[in-house]
Formats: structure tokens, sequence, C-alpha cells
């Protein structure tokens, strides 16, 4: 009798997690210049794209995006944009958000070794890389990091306090 039960809560909590979604009026299959980075040879636009959730799981407390490429030639792939503590109560990024401060949430350091976004910047001629953008619902209100705050460290905090987390997923090319 225990087995069934267990089995039916973890249906219903796996069935509930896959209606939290992360969707953007701005990203298709495919980034445009206005999210490739400004630098380093790329002459793109660096604004990150407007993103909004939904359905988060009940117990949320608060979220955070983070903007991976698990491509990059690092050896451990590269942190494009980290957000967190963003309030519960909130379910939108406008576009640019990444792009200036905020009292809204923290955006901490990236790979670039600058907070904000980044954006898309693949080595010439490479396969066009994946960009997974992910909204995380988290257990906490405060992961309790600052804005110095290397992407691991934040990501470890992250997967210790998600209770759900959707993404999309770009790719860019150059």
């Amino acid at each position: 009798m225990k087995k069934i039960v267990l089995s039916i809560l973890f249906s219903a909590s796996v069935i509930f997690a896959q209606n939290f979604t992360l969707s953007s009026a701005e990203l298709q299959g495919q980034l445009t210049s206005k999210q490739v980075f400004n630098g380093f040879g790329c002459s793109g636009e660096n604004i990150s794209p407007e993103l909004s959730w939904k359905d988060a799981p009940k117990g949320t407390k608060s979220f955070a995006i983070t903007v991976y490429d698990p491509d990059a030639p690092t050896g451990s792939g590269w942190w494009h944009w980290v957000v967190f503590d963003i309030s519960k109560d909130k379910f939108i990024l406008p576009s640019g958000f990444g792009n200036s401060e905020s009292k809204d949430a923290i955006q901490s350091i990236t790979d670039f070794g600058k907070t904000g976004f980044g954006g898309a910047y693949p080595p010439k001629g490479d396969k066009a890389h994946r960009y997974i953008f992910t909204v995380h619902a988290l257990d906490i209100e405060t992961i309790g990091l600052d804005k110095n705050t290397n992407p691991a460290l934040v990501g470890y905090y992250l997967n210790t306090h998600s209770l759900a987390k959707a993404s999309l997923i770009s790719h860019y090319g150059r």
C-alpha cells in the first residue's frame, strides 16, 4: 500500500512541475544580433531578451534565471547570465533587464568576468552553440550571495534549492 501512495504522490509532483513554463516573445530557434555579444570580434547588440514564466510550483519563494552555453570549448561550458533573488511575485523580466543595475534582483558575474547579460559568442567556424535560458523556482526568498559570486557557486545554491525549472533553447553560430 505504501508503494502505491508514494508512486502516486511522485507522479502528481512531476505532472505539476511540467506546467512550469518559460517563454519569450523575442527568442526563437536562432538568436538574433540583438542577443549577440558586442566585443571580441562580435558586433551584436548584447541585449538580454524578454523572459516570462508561469505556473510555478506551490512553495516557490523566489526565482532565478540562468543562460548557459554547454557547447563552449572550455571543458565546463560558459555562463552568459546569472540572475537570482527575483521576487516570487515577479513573472517577467523585460528586454534589456540584464543590461542595467536593478533593485529587483541580483545579477552576479558571468564567465565574461562582469555582471549582467553577456550575449552569444561562439568561435568562428564552430558548430552552432546551444544557449539554454532557464528559470528556476526556489524554496528560499534569498540565496544570500552577492553580485561578485561566481556562476558555479550560484549554480550550487540553485540546484540545492530548486523546486522546478523550465528552459528554452536557442542556437547561434558564426
